[in-house]
């Protein structure tokens, strides 16, 4: 009798609460390749938490490494998988943003990058935070939040549920609304991250949260962790340092039955800018099931993407219905080149996929040695790409058979190269940009900024090029212009702070940037100085993403990092309109005429607007 009755009270109520238990909560560990004390901090944490007979299990609320590479991933797996006790680990901004597979080997090496488990009771749901290979603010990727849904459906009102996350559940996050709004319709205990490298309570619309501190030692002489322990009706974080002791809790939260039903407004993205511009309207709307992270290709009626789970989309260009689908084996980042009745791309799965863009059907495959994270290019009838594996190669576009590659790269290539005057021009994230010959792959020049870090790499723009000088833009906030045959620098300027979005005018006379406040700049090409020769204060606040300054036909398109999509007339110097998709970065956009164009977003969105 006993047990029935146990068993309707799990029924019920989605679970027996403990009265005590424990876990170790670890984050931000920043294993890299360069330092070796984060991979000590972390291998004493181990060890301490080896010397437990009382710990559960332990969370890992990610940017496990410093910029996601193969290397660091499998070192830092290595290390954690000494734990004598089960973990559960997340990905965040680190591991994603700059990973050279796109995310694809930090899930082949730990199984998975979003958890959900149970103990004593409890639900416990993780979810992986981008962004992914392009800069941007934080997000909870599209996939996480649609199996975030299938996971909620399966859950009782009523039972505990404890949130990870990497971020904190605010406007850190572009979407996240998305995550709060669907935890408070259940019994939500608390939400953890880290991000912040801090101890730190929070309120997150009412869900309790809390930052962990990082593993590492900082100032210190030693790093730490959090031990979390549950009761029946309180949650105790503790700061513990290894082989040292543990504090008094500096942190309690309240456990029991939650109420998030109020009449308090939250904050949430604000449309009424499309009111204002109510000439530009949108023809149809697709939501992808994961991110995409790249221009899509019009072409014979039909405008093809990827996304991030590694699904390639062909939705009519006339309805937005999905005509056609075919499923890669790892996320894609590229943006689609057209040859003919072809469509090329290349995938986290390490190929260079072509498709019959009709129908979908491979037509080739091309194996790289690494994840193929670049866009292509076609001139003539040969393909150029980057990829992962050091590797930048030309390919037959007819046949996928390759005619050269180039060997000598020490970091991925996730951008598209721009052919001019008989040489390809790419930056990769190994600090340079690259210029090889056409004709055989041979280097002509590499340039650096000076930096010796590489997270300023002119490795996210797209080159522009006129009268034998190559234009660029990087994370530095230079804009630098490089004579095109030798590298040579002819000038540099920081006068606007452009970052990673650059474009250039039909008629060759501008060259523009994005700067990160408000404005969109023009500076005069010209081999002999910087010259800004005009501004125009667009209002979009601080800006960082990459998204490509696109001119057509008179009007100039360019994206923002909260889905707006602006036009501007760079004669009159003014807004033509803006128009808001949702609340993620709006990747470049494909302008069809002067009346329509195809803009992408990293939470998935694609949609026709007409204006």
């Amino acid at each position: 009798m006993k047990k029935l009755l146990a068993l309707l009270f799990v029924m019920q109520f989605g679970g027996v609460f403990a009265q005590n238990f424990k876990f170790a909560f670890v984050t931000d560990t920043h294993i890299n390749d360069v330092n070796d004390i984060p991979s000590e901090d972390l291998r004493r944490t181990v060890d301490d938490i080896n010397t437990f007979s009382d710990l559960d299990f332990v969370l890992l609320t990610g940017d496990i490494t410093e910029m996601g590479t193969d290397s660091e991933i499998k070192k830092a797996k290595e290390i954690i998988t000494k734990l004598n006790i089960p973990f559960y680990i997340i990905p965040g901004n680190h591991d994603t943003g700059w990973s050279e597979s796109g995310g694809v080997s930090f899930i082949r090496e730990f199984g998975y990058d979003k958890f959900v488990f149970e103990h004593e009771g409890y639900k416990f749901i993780g979810t992986a935070s981008g962004p992914y290979v392009r800069m941007s603010d934080g997000h909870i990727p599209r996939d996480a939040v649609v199996w975030v849904d299938s996971v909620l459906a399966a859950t009782p009102k009523d039972q505990r549920i404890i949130n990870v996350n990497h971020y904190p559940l605010d406007n850190s996050l572009d979407n996240w609304f998305e995550l709060t709004d669907r935890l408070k319709e259940y019994n939500t205990q608390f939400s953890i991250c880290g991000h912040g490298h801090r101890n730190k309570d929070y309120d997150f619309e009412g869900i309790p949260g809390v930052m962990g501190r990082s593993n590492l030692r900082a100032k210190d002489k030693v790093g730490g962790y959090n031990i979390v322990e549950i009761h029946e009706d309180t949650a105790y974080f503790s700061e513990r340092t290894p082989g040292v002791g543990t504090d008094d809790p500096w942190r309690s939260v309240a456990l029991g039955k939650r109420d998030f039903k109020n009449n308090v407004d939250f904050d949430r993205p604000d449309y009424s800018i499309n009111q204002q511009y109510d000439q530009v309207k949108k023809r149809w709307s697709y939501h992808s099931d994961a991110n995409v992270i790249s221009t899509p290709a019009v072409t014979k009626g039909l405008v093809i993407y990827g996304n991030s789970t590694g699904k390639v989309e062909a939705l009519s260009q006339e309805t937005g219905k999905l005509v056609w689908s075919y499923q890669t084996g790892g996320g894609v980042f590229s943006s689609p080149a057209v040859f003919k009745h072809l469509v090329i791309l290349g995938s986290g799965d390490g190929y260079v996929y072509a498709f019959n863009s009709k129908n979908g059907k491979l037509a080739w495959k091309t194996k790289a040695d690494a994840s193929v994270l670049g866009s292509p290019i076609v001139d003539g009838e040969e393909v150029y790409i980057g990829s992962s594996d050091g590797k930048f190669r030309a390919l037959n576009a007819k046949s996928g058979k390759v005619i050269w590659e180039f060997e000598g790269l020490e970091g991925p290539v996730v951008s598209k190269p721009l052919v001019y005057d008989g040489k390809i021009y790419f930056g990769a994230w190994d600090k340079h940009l690259y210029a090889l010959n056409l004709e055989d792959g041979s280097l002509a020049w590499k340039w650096n900024n000076g930096s010796p870090n590489r997270m300023y790499s002119p490795a996210m723009c797209i080159p522009v090029a006129y009268d034998g000088v190559v234009y660029i833009v990087a994370p530095d906030r230079y804009i630098t212009a490089l004579e095109a045959d030798s590298g040579e620098t002819l000038w540099r300027s920081n006068e606007a702070t452009v970052r990673e979005s650059i474009g250039i005018s039909e008629d060759k006379q501008w060259v523009y940037g994005k700067t990160m406040n408000d404005e969109i700049v023009a500076f005069s090409t010209g081999r002999d100085r910087a010259e800004l020769a005009w501004k125009v204060n667009c209002g979009f606040g601080y800006e960082h993403v990459p998204s490509m300054i696109i001119e057509k036909d008179g009007a100039v398109y360019f994206g923002t990092k909260n889905s707006r999509v602006y036009s501007i007339d760079p004669i009159e110097k003014n807004i033509n309109w803006v128009h808001k998709v949702d609340n993620s970065m709006a990747n470049t956009v494909n302008v069809i005429d002067e009346h329509a164009l195809v803009v992408a977003t990293m939470d998935g969105k694609i949609e026709m607007l007409d204006f």
